[in-house]
């Protein structure tokens, strides 16, 4: 599923749209050039699950926690480019709340076979953004149904 989203409103709305289709133990990987807008995704998916705090970007501390409806624990794993050893992902994954990782690709051994891809691109206009849904698994094919 491909959507342009306008505004950075719009961004947070469609994440807080998902938000309320997720259950616990989902896995969302996102995937973007910096500045497109990953960690103000993240911020409308945790306002969707009802957690108060401020979002901000896990960059220097690679994984930030959150409570809300569901626990968010959300990743940002570019510092592990090339680690090739487990840091207990698993802990997260299945620890009955919300993971989203930020440069998911880098720890691609280690990921879920069932989850939610997502991508952010720009579009050429200044605020817009581009979003690409990739579901792996049955529940994630109707989470994006849902959302289209």
């Amino acid at each position: 599923m491909q959507k342009v989203l306008k505004t950075e409103k719009d961004t947070q709305d469609f994440a807080g749209r998902l938000a309320q289709k997720l259950q616990p133990n989902d896995v969302l990987t996102l995937e973007g050039q910096l500045g497109v807008g990953k960690t103000t995704f993240t911020k409308g998916l945790a306002k969707g699950l009802d957690i108060k705090r401020n979002i901000s970007s896990p960059t220097f501390t690679i994984v930030k926690e959150y409570r809300g409806r569901l626990p968010l624990y959300h990743m940002d794993v570019y510092r592990l480019e090339n680690a090739m050893e487990d840091i207990g992902f698993d802990d997260y994954f299945f620890g009955g709340g919300i993971t989203v990782i930020e440069w998911a690709s880098f720890i691609e051994d280690f990921l879920p076979k069932e989850r939610l891809d997502i991508t952010l691109q720009y579009t050429g206009n200044e605020n817009q953004r581009e979003i690409t849904l990739t579901p792996f698994g049955e529940h994630f094919k109707q989470v994006v149904k849902a959302l289209s």
